[in-house]
């Protein structure tokens, strides 16, 4: 594994992080939710460009997108429902845009 596909993956992940803060940031959300969403997304950003999983870049995006959120959906599923709507929507679309950007930069 090359360290450069590392660091585009970070780096691609860490764009990813920053436009889903964003609304967050605008809704005045609590800092640990901010500070979690964004790491998951640069979590996200290593674990697609270092998968071996041989699919669908749009593919491989949405399903590590959703693993990986999925306990925490869990728990904010308990606590606020309603909230599931608008993540779910953002992790489908940034999760299949990581996936497509990362196939056509990261290689």
């Amino acid at each position: 594994m090359s360290p450069l596909r590392i660091i585009k993956g970070t780096a691609l992940g860490f764009a990813a992080g920053i436009i889903d803060i964003i609304p967050m940031i605008i809704q005045k959300l609590p800092m640990h939710s901010i500070l979690s969403a964004f790491s998951m997304w640069v979590v996200l950003g290593f674990l697609i460009n270092t998968s071996a999983l041989k699919i669908n870049g749009a593919l491989k995006g949405l399903l590590l997108s959703f693993l990986v959120i999925l306990p925490t959906a869990i728990l904010i599923g308990q606590a606020e429902p309603v909230s599931l709507i608008p993540i779910g929507i953002m992790t489908a679309i940034l999760g299949a845009l990581l996936g497509i950007v990362s196939d056509k930069i990261v290689r």
